[in-house]
């Protein structure tokens, strides 16, 4: 974390977040595609590149999210509704073989009745067990139910460079990455844009530019993952928080996931 960076100006950061895709998207073209969850950072990502694309002439990369079989119905209609405004080229990451079986969370899926490329996926995580219950915010769901299907995703299209939204603030095991990150399961660059944007910058730059969000955030949270795995803290609308306490932006998430962040990291998480 760059002390000196996460002090520049907002117009700086902005500069500096748009010099950081232009260059990966110079790089790789049409093999750099951008993650998005439909969340605040990296619908800031998408028009941070928007808004370069259309001064410089560029060609908007395409977009990746993935379906982890537990959204917020809200997530999905905001995503719905910008992919038509904006016209993104978006494709949807997902588990079906574990999806297709349509589970409620806390339902059995048993292990031995999957395929080995899922098995072997669980075994990388550290899992042993016969079987598990569905959730996808845990850390083994997070692995089968996100991490799978993206880095299966980034191996049969070819993408050669992704874009995460990813802060330095927002958790102490993102606070040493890098602006680019190689990867290596599938090799792959992480291109992380925003890391030096801080979540008050994050939404100084939403309602200053009129940059549409999901409602969620008028309601009271501050970070969002699954449906059943997010919990909000407040009433408050998300801005009007403390943002100075980095430690509440993600306590609504499943603290689980949150303590093994740095081993889902290593596995290939955002």
């Amino acid at each position: 974390m760059d002390e000196a960076i996460l002090s520049l100006p907002l117009t700086e950061k902005i500069a500096l977040s748009q010099r950081i895709l232009a260059g990966a998207m110079d790089r790789f073209g049409d093999a750099f595609w951008i993650a998005w969850t439909g969340a605040k950072d990296s619908t800031l990502v998408l028009w941070l590149t928007r808004e370069l694309c259309r001064a410089t002439g560029r060609t908007m990369p395409r977009v990746l999210t993935i379906d982890e079989g537990d959204p917020f119905p809200e997530i999905l209609a905001f995503q719905k509704r910008l992919t038509a405004e904006w016209g993104l080229r978006l494709t949807v990451a997902a588990n079906r073989e574990i999806l297709d079986r349509k589970p409620l969370i806390g339902d059995y899926v048993d292990l031995g009745g999957l395929s080995d490329a899922v098995k072997a996926e669980a075994a990388r995580a550290g899992f042993t067990g016969p079987g598990f219950p569905f959730d996808p915010e845990s850390p083994l769901g997070n692995q089968l139910m996100k991490v799978f299907p993206m880095n299966a995703f980034l191996r049969e299209a070819g993408v050669a460079a992704l874009a995460t939204a990813i802060r330095w603030d927002e958790h102490p095991a993102r606070a040493d990455e890098l602006y680019e990150s190689p990867r290596d399961a599938p090799p792959h660059l992480r291109v992380h844009p925003i890391l030096h944007m801080r979540e008050a910058d994050v939404w100084a730059i939403t309602r200053s530019n009129d940059l549409p969000f999901c409602d969620l955030y008028r309601l009271g949270y501050r970070s969002l993952g699954t449906l059943s795995g997010t919990v909000r803290h407040s009433d408050q609308p998300a801005w009007e928080q403390d943002l100075a306490d980095r430690s509440g932006e993600r306590a609504g998430r499943d603290q689980d996931k949150e303590d093994a962040m740095e081993q889902l990291r290593a596995l290939g998480y955002m």
